[in-house]
């Protein structure tokens, strides 16, 4: 008789087990993780800048490290607001923005992110213009190359 609960609560909890792996979500990517591309930020300078993208569903985020745009004082950390402008799937944009970044040493190159924004499945992503603002300064940069290996995709 006992042997007899042991199978039924085993099956119970076998059914339980499954059902939360199926309504658990699925994992989503994003590929490339990584690309480069290049930046003319006007007086400010120009150079490549590396993003790295990832994907939780509907949201994502993206950082950004640039040689384009360097420092001349020390920046804390949060003291710069970004914008990323990305087209979207070919056509339209779609932008990511934030307020965070590491503290930056003079002469450092500019790192900010994550950024946030919204992707649906499909999208596809390149990165067209940065605007980066610090200490009511404004900064903007437009892509003068395509992203290397090529857009996101989610």
């Amino acid at each position: 008789m006992r042997h007899g609960r042991l199978g039924i609560g085993t099956v119970i909890g076998s059914a339980f087990a499954v059902g939360a792996l199926v309504l658990a979500p699925a994992a989503t990517a994003v590929e490339p993780q990584s690309a480069t591309l290049s930046f003319d930020c006007g007086s400010y300078g120009s150079g490549t800048a590396t993003l790295t993208a990832t994907q939780d569903g509907a949201d994502a985020t993206i950082e950004v490290s640039t040689s384009a745009v360097t420092a001349p004082i020390p920046i804390g950390a949060g003291a710069v607001d970004s914008t990323l402008t990305l087209t979207k799937n070919g056509s339209g944009t779609t932008e990511f923005t934030g307020g965070s970044n590491p503290a930056i040493p003079a002469g450092g190159p500019v790192s900010t992110g994550p950024l946030t924004g919204t992707v649906a499945a499909g999208d596809s992503l390149e990165g067209t213009s940065l605007k980066i603002v610090v200490f009511g300064l404004t900064v903007t940069c437009d892509a003068t190359s395509g992203q290397t290996p090529g857009p996101f995709v989610f």
